[in-house]
């Protein structure tokens, strides 16, 4: 099987190509600096061709047998079955991930692309009851149309597929944005893979511009009707609000703040573990890490004692190396925006137990203990930084939890899983884990946050739906009766 090749172009109606923009962007390995690809950016005469092209593809893509479709889309699963280790490799030299994290992520691709192969035989449509009779209403689902999707640097190849195949799959033709800091992984080797698995021409394009030259022009364009996006707050706000003034729908996965949650009657040293896990996975560059540590006062020396010496022991350096849990950052200014939210914490009264350092792009982990109005409690840290709160009492650990703008994921570690059930009930959060840590995610699950984490729900059916529309139909099958009938006219 010959690895793939040339994976510095945009892919645009079924040709790779360069951009027609006016910049050239140098994607490096974060570790080492190395320049992987020079890309010739797209322009925002490359999004509208890319728009057109799935909208007229999409045409012809609608009309598949289902299990033509369904074969495709399994055929792609067998593909990056096929190539897990090339895969992993670039996930290591692009986005610093760990051998560790670059398997998980490549495991998270293989499971929501097989279950959104079996989407086009779940296109379901319903016959439902009529008040009025003589009466049939028929329900069908069909494609949306065009979905345009941005995805982020951190977890890129998933979090690209998690909407790529499920939208491909109802019927969609879809435009990929990938973060240019892992167009590779996020966006071209996708590309790659669907090609190679014959998806026709023009449905699937991935564009990789220059914010600064293209502008809104991706959100805003007339043909997708629904964006999905992943990736901080603010620019999901930004990205809701015009949609919002162009009447399309959108589905937001965003930042958190989330907590972990070690009641009264704990184990503390399951729930230490359990933070290691959902704290330093991928150097804490997950929307769903553990941000906040929340402990009861009675355990909270112990829990702090352990988590110190438990934290001095994870390695840190070289991803490529397979010890190694922790490595670089994905850039200079995230370690630099860290720096500055450990040092306002520290002038805010929290103290730091465990004093990290930076190395080039590897920041080595670091933990505070303090209140919940520290700069490290109150901003998603996106990185290997955790800040220890005490709780008076398991109510006030809730409370705490609950203290903050954002409601992605959390954790709740209790004496019995059904205690730690109704405990989770209180956190307003889209998700809850209890008696294991935030990170997780699985096919068939809702995925998706409250508050200023997002809108929609990602996974199993819940993806069905935001990538679907439905369409009433009612057949009147003998005359009704109607006011306006002769026989009530004069």
């Amino acid at each position: 099987m010959k690895i793939y090749e040339n994976l510095n172009k945009n892919y645009i109606s079924g040709e790779w190509r360069d951009g027609q923009g006016k910049t050239t962007y140098e994607v490096k390995n974060p570790y080492n600096d190395e320049v992987l690809q020079e890309i010739k950016m797209a322009s925002k005469e490359d999004i509208d061709e890319s728009y057109q092209s799935a909208e007229q593809a999409k045409k012809e893509w609608a009309k598949y047998n289902p299990f033509e479709r369904s074969s495709i889309m399994e055929k792609a699963v067998q593909i990056i079955e096929a190539r897990r280790e090339e895969f992993v490799d670039h996930l290591i030299r692009e986005g610093g991930s760990s051998h560790l994290k670059a398997n998980v992520e490549i495991d998270f691709v293989i499971a929501i692309t097989r279950e959104a192969a079996s989407f086009p035989l779940r296109m379901n449509g319903e016959i439902v009851p009529s008040l009025i009779p003589g009466k049939e209403n028929r329900i069908y689902r069909s494609p949306l149309g065009v979905v345009g999707v941005i995805g982020p640097f951190n977890f890129p190849m998933y979090l690209a597929m998690r909407s790529v195949a499920p939208a491909l799959a109802v019927g969609n033709g879809v435009v990929l944005k990938p973060d240019e800091q892992t167009a590779v992984t996020g966006g071209i080797l996708l590309a790659k893979v669907f090609e190679e698995a014959g998806l026709p021409k023009g449905i699937f394009n991935v564009v990789v511009p220059n914010l600064e030259d293209i502008g809104d022009a991706f959100v805003e364009h007339p043909i997708p009707r629904l964006i999905s996006f992943t990736g901080s707050t603010s620019a999901g706000r930004y990205i809701g609000e015009i949609c919002g003034r162009n009447i399309k729908k959108v589905a937001l996965e965003l930042g958190g703040n989330n907590p972990l949650v070690v009641l009264g009657d704990a184990k503390v040293e399951s729930a230490v573990n359990s933070t290691l896990f959902g704290k330093f996975m991928h150097n804490g560059q997950i929307c769903m890490a553990i941000n906040r540590i929340i402990v009861h006062k009675d355990l909270y020396e112990e829990f702090v004692e352990k988590f110190v010496e438990k934290t001095k022991r994870i390695k840190v350096g070289d991803p490529s190396e397979k010890d190694n849990l922790i490595g670089p950052l994905i850039n200079r200014q995230a370690i630099d925006r860290i720096l500055e939210q450990i040092e306002s914490a520290k002038k805010q009264g929290a103290e730091v137990v465990l004093e990290g350092k930076v190395e080039g792009n590897v920041m080595h982990p670091y933990i505070l203990t303090g209140s919940n109005d520290v700069a490290t409690a109150q901003n998603e840290m996106f990185g290997p930084v955790a800040t220890i709160i005490s709780a008076e009492s398991d109510e006030e650990a809730i409370r705490i939890a609950n203290d903050t703008p954002f409601g992605l994921s959390g954790a709740v570690h209790a004496g019995s899983p059904e205690r730690g059930v109704e405990m989770a009930k209180q956190i307003t959060s889209g998700m809850v884990h209890v008696n294991d840590q935030s990170v997780n995610d699985e096919p068939l699950i809702a995925f998706g946050g409250e508050k200023a984490s997002g809108l929609g729900r990602f996974g199993g059916k819940w993806s069905l739906e935001e990538f679907t529309t439905v369409q009433w139909i009612s057949v009147q099958t003998e005359e009704r009766e109607s006011p306006f009938h002769t026989d009530y006219l004069e």
